[in-house]
Formats: C-alpha cells, sequence, structure tokens
C-alpha cells in the first residue's frame, strides 16, 4: 500500500518539472553565452526568477497536501486540486516568457492552493485541539 498517493504524484511531477525549468535556464546559458548570474539579459532574469519562485511555494505547498492527506485520506477532489496546482506551474513559465495568461494562471491556481489547503490545515489542527 502507498502511502499519501497524492502528494508522491505532485511531489514527482514537481521534481520533473523543477529539472525542466534547469534545463531551460542551462540552455539559455550557452546561448546567450552566460555562465554565471544573469548577465543582465532580461529574458535570462525571467526566466532564473520562475524557478526561484517555484522553489519558494512548491515545497510549502507540498507540505500541505502532504498534511491534509494524512489528515482526510487520499481523495479525488485532493487529486483534482494537485493536477490544476501542477498544470499551473507548467504554465507559470510560460508566463514569465511573455505569455501573460500563463503568469496569472500560475500565480492564481498557487495562491488558491496555498491559502485553501492552509485554511484546511489550520481547521483541522484547531478542531483537533478543541477534542
Amino acid at each position: 500500500m502507498i502511502l499519501l498517493p497524492v502528494t508522491l504524484g505532485t511531489a514527482g511531477a514537481a521534481a520533473l518539472i523543477n529539472f525542466w525549468l534547469s534545463i531551460r535556464i542551462g540552455r539559455m546559458r550557452v546561448a546567450e553565452k552566460i555562465s554565471v548570474g544573469d548577465g543582465g539579459n532580461p529574458k535570462m532574469i525571467a526566466r532564473m526568477r520562475a524557478q526561484l519562485n517555484f522553489a519558494e511555494y512548491v515545497p510549502l505547498i507540498l507540505i500541505l497536501f502532504g498534511l491534509v492527506e494524512l489528515a482526510l485520506g487520499s481523495s479525488t477532489w485532493l487529486g483534482a486540486v494537485a493536477a490544476v496546482f501542477i498544470l499551473g506551474r507548467i504554465c507559470h513559465p510560460f508566463g514569465m516568457d511573455g505569455w501573460m495568461p500563463g503568469r496569472l494562471i500560475g500565480v492564481a491556481t498557487s495562491m488558491l492552493t496555498m491559502i485553501g489547503l492552509g485554511g484546511l490545515a489550520l481547521w483541522f489542527g484547531l478542531c483537533a485541539l478543541a477534542g
């Protein structure tokens, strides 16, 4: 039996996205001959920010997925939330490259997922304390 299948799948997808974000930066480094830093290149800055944004938000949201899944058990709705979150995280870097709907989708799905799961975690924690 696999524990936390939604969180496990989401973490796996997130790892692959992070790898893809790294590859995008590496390819640009080679193409633009930028070995360290951003070289003052706006496109490089945007790609680096896309990956850093990913690194800033995804770990906390993965922890929230895991804790909510532990509290409630695995469910279809949690899996659907995870899928939407991952799709948003795929759209975000395209938005940072100039496709503005992608950035909006990425930000909205991340924020809504964090607020929703954070609210659930807070509620369940308070309910457990209240007895």
